[in-house]
């Protein structure tokens, strides 16, 4: 699925929506979660993070904490980007704050990153034009979508979803560790 798939007839209520729903998804997968969870370290076999900070982490499998923050940072990036490129921007690079997964600790913490994320999605939405150009394109990422702002701002958002299905899997394995 490419991102005009999903923008297609879509206007910015509905990006709202988006954000507001993803994470709402997310608060809603670790309702029952304790600070244990957030830094327990799941099995996950298939763990491979080239862009890892260190060598060490490269194969290392995320906690709940990781999760939640390079969730967070990857759809703020997009919509940052996407609030520019309405505004007729040119692409200037990436726009990405990822604090370390080591500094989140506590559930709370996570639902503070989730919350402040949200605020942030939604407040790029403020600063569109009425009128936003939706010519402006450009390639996200060398062999990725070319997307206009409206694609872009759901780029981050289908990288996000990508990771549900691994924060359910470290939520359970956490879960059955604690009983």
């Amino acid at each position: 699925m490419q991102p005009a798939d999903i923008t297609d007839g879509q206007k910015t209520d509905d990006l709202r929506q988006l954000a507001n729903d993803m994470i709402d998804v997310q608060l809603s997968m670790i309702a029952d979660c304790t600070d244990a969870d957030v830094f327990f370290t799941p099995i996950d076999e298939a763990a491979d993070d080239p862009h890892a900070v260190s060598k060490e982490e490269v194969g290392m499998a995320w906690t709940l904490g990781h999760v939640i923050v390079h969730c967070c940072a990857s759809s703020e990036e997009s919509t940052f980007l996407a609030a520019e490129l309405a505004r007729g921007v040119e692409n200037h690079g990436r726009s990405r704050y990822e604090p370390h997964w080591s500094t989140i600790k506590t559930i709370r913490q996570c639902r503070e990153a989730l919350e402040d994320s949200r605020r942030m999605r939604l407040a790029t939405l403020e600063v569109w034009p009425r009128q936003p150009d939706l010519d402006k394109r450009y390639e996200v990422w060398s062999g990725g979508p070319v997307a206009n702002a409206m694609e872009l701002y759901v780029v981050g958002h289908m990288h996000e979803y990508s990771h549900f299905d691994q924060i359910r899997e470290i939520v359970r394995q956490a879960k059955a560790a604690r009983t």
